[in-house]
């Protein structure tokens, strides 16, 4: 049995989006959005504090915190939004990434699913920087925090695909949440320190962030980017093409 955070209030969230008609229908009742309606109604289940409309824009909800915004991809989308509402409202960005995921297949014609499989790709909190540096210039406003929410999801694709199996550029039908293994929350610079491992020695390099925090080169230069730029470590110097870095 795994082992999710927040269960009993997630499962609830859950039965609101997708109900019976999941069980008593099948997977053609679901909507395309579903991982961003269960993650609304579990940070807020009143729906009197959903979509509600602010200085000219809709916020996903607002209520007593402020303005919660799920962005479940391309974070650059919310730039125009941040620019407006952090000028008024504390704001929440809520980033999901599938910590663990398991596809299935979807016979476009019969709606029948079959051929369920768990990913060989795990994400980290690590991988949110490739979309954190998309909004880098608000990242230090104090009224702005981020919650990356690392689940388990089971995600459904059509066999529609241009190659004889159908797979290869096949278009994603829906993403289910399974369940929430951690939430990870940066309200402030130091809490980008959490990202930093206390093993590595002053003197680092981008090379080695990514050995110590198993991750590639190019996801731990987007670290180091914004870390730096957070004031949790800073450069130093240069060895050859790669810069050096200590922790502030």
């Amino acid at each position: 049995m795994e082992e999710y955070i927040e269960n009993e209030r997630f499962n609830a969230a859950k039965e609101k989006i997708i109900g019976k008609k999941h069980n008593d229908k099948g997977i053609g009742t679901l909507s395309e959005k579903t991982v961003h309606g269960v993650l609304k109604h579990f940070f807020e289940p009143d729906e009197d504090c959903h979509e509600v409309a602010l200085n000219g824009y809709f916020a996903d909800i607002y209520n007593d915190s402020g303005v919660i915004e799920i962005q479940t991809r391309q974070l650059n989308k919310l730039r125009e939004k941040l620019a407006v509402f952090l000028n008024y409202y504390p704001v929440t960005v809520v980033y999901p990434m599938p910590a663990n995921k398991w596809l299935s297949w979807i016979n476009p014609e019969t709606g029948e699913t079959g051929g369920r499989r768990k990913s060989p790709r795990h994400f980290t909190i690590y991988d949110s920087f490739f979309e954190l540096y998309k909004i880098k210039s608000y990242l230090k406003n104090p009224n702005l925090t981020i919650k990356l929410v690392l689940m388990d999801v089971e995600e459904y694709k059509l066999l529609n695909g241009w190659d004889n199996s159908k797979k290869r550029g096949a278009w994603r039908y829906d993403r289910i949440p399974v369940g929430i293994r951690e939430i990870v929350v940066l309200e402030q610079p130091e809490d980008y320190m959490q990202f930093v491992p206390y093993e590595l020695e002053d003197g680092f390099t981008s090379k080695d962030f990514a050995r110590v925090c198993r991750i590639n080169k190019s996801t731990a230069g987007l670290a180091l980017n914004i870390l730096n730029y957070m004031g949790m470590v800073k450069r130093t110097g240069k060895q050859g093409n790669s810069y050096i870095y200590e922790v502030e």
